[in-house]
């Protein structure tokens, strides 16, 4: 079914990445042929999800893994820092990148659009691969064009480390692409508590909640006269990204440059 395509994951062990291992497994034209984390080195991958061994142990050196396995494709869900440098390293090493790591950059990203020209190689970045949130974007972008302000509440897991989320960023950039928010009513307002209005992003207020029980949340908020238009989008488990990210790694290699945001492969 398709060309079978060898894949690494950095950052196996967390939560997302054994989902994602879960997923290129029950692929059928996508083969798991390493593991990267920090966590749990030495140990076979299928032991780490709580099943049988499947042959692939956990390394915490990319580099080493990507000699050994000769991978096409790498898959990071890690932190900034790490997520680049795996990046840098793939892309030098002929790799395509597929990652979905949030908190980058727009520094970064032109570095990877530098590294990508000068490899001839394609990197995804994307801050949510879940397809409602990437069609809660698209609906947004049209109906920003028909209301006088916007404002955008994200709400995740207490263990998110980046706030806003990328995901709430990128909304912000689709929205201020088509129109240019009004400024809103300025005469008298008065910020009892610093902040309490959101962060501005190009325009746009977002509000980030973090608390246990919350997977990942956003909703944009339209208002007009007489009026009120919500979008909203709910993950309820890291399952909801997976598709998103196996369809990344069918098309990177396809592609050229920097794709950033999953709705450019669609």
């Amino acid at each position: 079914m398709g060309e079978n395509i060898k894949v690494v994951v950095c950052g196996a062990c967390g939560r997302m990445g054994q989902e994602v291992v879960r997923g290129l497994m029950q692929a059928d034209n996508l083969q798991l042929v390493g593991a990267v984390d920090v966590r749990c080195v030495g140990m076979d991958i299928g032991i780490v999800l709580g099943g049988e061994a499947v042959g692939i142990e956990v390394s915490q050196d990319l580099r080493a893994s990507i000699d050994k396995n000769n991978p096409q494709v790498m898959i990071d869900f890690t932190v900034p820092n790490v997520a680049m440098e795996h990046a840098r390293l793939a892309l030098s090493a002929g790799v395509f990148p597929v990652i979905g790591t949030t908190g980058f950059t727009m520094a970064d990203i032109d570095e990877l659009h530098q590294l990508c020209e000068r490899t001839g190689l394609a990197a995804v970045v994307a801050p949510n691969f879940a397809m409602g949130a990437i069609l809660m974007m698209r609906f947004a972008r049209e109906a920003v064009r028909y209301f006088p302000r916007v404002e955008i509440i994200e709400m995740h897991h207490d263990a998110k480390m980046d706030a806003p989320s990328g995901t709430a960023l990128k909304t912000a950039e689709m929205l201020a692409e088509e129109v240019e928010q009004s400024p809103g009513s300025k005469g008298g307002f008065i910020d009892k508590l610093a902040g309490v209005r959101g962060g501005d992003y190009h325009g746009v207020r977002i509000h980030s909640v973090r608390l246990p029980g919350l997977m990942a949340h956003q909703e944009v908020i339209f208002g007009g006269l007489g009026q009120v238009l919500t979008l909203r989008h709910d993950s309820i488990s890291r399952e909801s990204f997976v598709p998103g990210v196996l369809l990344a790694v069918e098309r990177v290699t396809h592609a050229k440059g920097v794709i950033y945001g999953l709705e450019n492969l669609l």
